[in-house]
């Protein structure tokens, strides 16, 4: 009878423990988060004002420079997804960071596209095994665009790796390197 109860609780917590990994796996998020506010915004030329011709200023009133004028945020470090080709653990997408006015930085992951699985984080990390990271935080979603606050004294020349890392199982999903 013991020997019955032990089993019966050992395939409880296996089946538990599975059900907590592999839930994940079919389950799909997606977010689609503005660009943080305090982005700082500049200006910039529309690409058809590119032609050197057109940029003699002497040749163009403000209106005309006012109508060719994008707004665009500037990107310092930039970087994009791969994933670790196991065929199981992908990521894909474009990672850069967005200056604020506060004079703080935003992490922003755009056209993101994640593989899911349980307890996953992103990471600023020095390498692609995590042995020296920031924690910005659990992944909002699987899919979509994304803001992730980095930490004041963040060193972007050492942590210059996004990592979508897997707490519990301490896996790689996938990495872009900052620069």
């Amino acid at each position: 009878m013991n020997k019955y109860l032990i089993s019966f609780i050992a395939i409880i917590i296996v089946g538990a423990v599975s059900a907590y990994a592999l839930s994940p796996y079919f389950t799909e998020s997606t977010i689609d988060e503005a660009l943080p506010s305090g982005a700082i915004i500049q200006p910039m030329m529309d690409e058809t004002m590119m032609d050197e011709t057109m940029m003699d200023e002497t040749m163009m009133d403000e209106t005309m420079m006012d109508e060719t004028m994008k707004q665009v945020t500037p990107v310092v470090h930039s970087g994009t997804f791969v994933g670790v080709g196991d065929g199981i653990h992908d990521a894909q997408g474009i990672a850069y960071t967005i200056p604020l006015d506060d004079g703080s930085n935003v992490l922003r992951l755009e056209n993101f596209q994640s593989t899911n699985g349980p307890d996953l984080y992103v990471y600023l990390a020095t390498d692609d095994n995590a042995s020296e990271f920031l924690n910005l935080g659990e992944l909002k979603a699987n899919r979509g665009n994304q803001n992730y606050e980095i930490p004041d004294d963040a060193d972007l020349t050492k942590f210059n790796k996004v990592l979508i890392w897997c707490k519990a199982f301490s896996v790689l999903f996938g990495s872009a390197e900052l620069s």
